[in-house]
């Protein structure tokens, strides 16, 4: 059988211009050795990077260390992007025939990836659940850099999904006590949802042991460092692009002795970083989403085809969007995808 006879047209998103996307065909064919073919069954918007991937707003800097797995074209536009994808594997080894699998590539309804670039998903955990593993590896790695430990206070700023899963990661820590920070009043249901307490910035407690920054804003990270208690540690986990940010590091900054650090998920913890392969942390992040929890996460799915013109309102700013999750077809499409401008 020819190249062309086992091909396949499939589609993908693609960000072509500031605040417009659109779904694109391709031509994929059969998996050669040590590859596998996954058809798409969902896939999760992650707000914060896809926003920026967007807007153009990614700093020719960064364009080098942006680049997601798999990613298509260059950014700024126009580019392939996303990384939180579960599919079923159609084609490749037989010990993975018709497994369901997560794997950090971009929206796209099949696609071809190394066999190493696929996870099976744990039996407990549903596919749809399953598109937060790149969220929840990212709180991980965060839990790991920050250690916090039993009976600690811990503050979290910020409760979008990654906050949400850190308080949730630390809420099982024996005796901690654990309060989720948001200015958004509604977020205290979720707060409870996760096994913590909830406050706005002005109600917060303070002499925090350990205190997480994921609001993405100026504000979020000064109250973040004033919830801090002395010689504790702020854990910084926003990622601000190429926009400058003034950070509160007068008043008791200094005679408090804070520790302010960073965390990013593209480099295992260096606590764990000896013995864990980003593989292993990410199986330990798709184990760690049997937590049923973790639904209360995830938004109503969006089709897959309505995408184009439904992103506008998922990476607004003003949208209080959590975890938007896209449903693809069950099919494949024979008459190839309409194109979204």
């Amino acid at each position: 059988m020819t190249s062309d006879e086992t091909a396949e047209r499939v589609e993908a998103l693609w960000y072509v211009g500031p605040g417009h996307a659109e779904i694109r065909s391709e031509q994929i064919t059969a998996p050669a050795r040590g590859e596998v073919r996954v058809r798409a069954l969902h896939s999760a918007i992650s707000r914060g990077t896809e926003r920026l991937v967007a807007a153009g707003a990614i700093p020719e800097s960064e364009f080098t260390t942006m680049r997601a797995p798999f990613m298509g074209g260059q950014f700024p536009f126009p580019v392939k992007y996303g990384y939180a994808i579960v599919g079923r594997v159609e084609g490749g080894p037989r010990e993975l025939a018709d497994r369901l699998v997560f794997s950090l590539h971009p929206h796209q309804s099949t696609f071809l990836v190394p066999r190493d670039a696929v996870h099976p998903l744990p039996e407990a955990v549903p596919p749809r659940r399953a598109v937060l593993a790149a969220n929840m590896e990212t709180a991980l790695n965060a839990v790991w850099d920050a250690a916090p430990g039993p009976a600690d206070r811990i503050a979290i700023v910020g409760g979008g999904v990654v906050g949400a899963l850190v308080a949730r990661l630390c809420a099982a820590l024996p005796g901690a006590q654990v309060t989720l920070v948001d200015l958004i009043p509604e977020r205290s249901a979720l707060a409870h949802r996760l096994g913590v307490q909830f406050a706005p910035p002005e109600g917060a407690p303070r002499d925090c042991d350990v205190v997480f920054h994921a609001s993405g804003s100026a504000q979020g990270l000064a109250t973040a460092l004033s919830l801090a208690g002395d010689e504790a540690v702020v854990l910084e986990l926003s990622w601000f692009a190429g926009h400058p940010v003034t950070v509160p590091l007068g008043a008791a900054f200094h005679s408090r002795r804070l520790r302010l650090i960073s965390s990013q998920v593209g480099r295992v913890s260096p606590s764990h970083r000896s013995r864990w392969a980003p593989g292993r942390r990410l199986d330990a992040a798709l184990a760690l989403l049997a937590d049923p929890v973790c639904d209360a996460l995830l938004e109503p799915a969006l089709a897959w085809r309505e995408l184009p013109t439904r992103l506008p309102d998922v990476l607004g700013p003003a949208g209080g969007v959590l975890c938007q999750v896209v449903d693809y077809p069950t099919e494949p499409s024979s008459s190839g995808p309409p194109v979204h401008r």
